[in-house]
């Protein structure tokens, strides 16, 4: 069947169907269920205790200029 032959309540449906799937899929988290591995979670607690100490990390220019993009 094609488009043309879709009557106007057949192609609101085919639309709306289309919608939820294309949302489903960019909502879903691809990464739900994985393990992260020691190194990264220590790398990451360790990022949260010294930005919790007032410690700063790298500005966004900083990292920008690393990267070869102008800010």
């Amino acid at each position: 069947m094609q488009v043309k032959d879709l009557t106007v309540e057949e192609l609101k449906l085919l639309i709306q169907e289309t919608v939820t799937e294309t949302l489903q899929n960019l909502l879903t988290d691809s990464d739900e269920g994985k393990q992260l591995k020691p190194e990264v979670k220590q790398q990451l607690l360790d990022s949260l205790e010294k930005t919790q100490a007032g410690e700063g990390g790298i500005s966004a220019e900083e990292v920008a200029k690393k990267l070869g993009l102008t800010w």
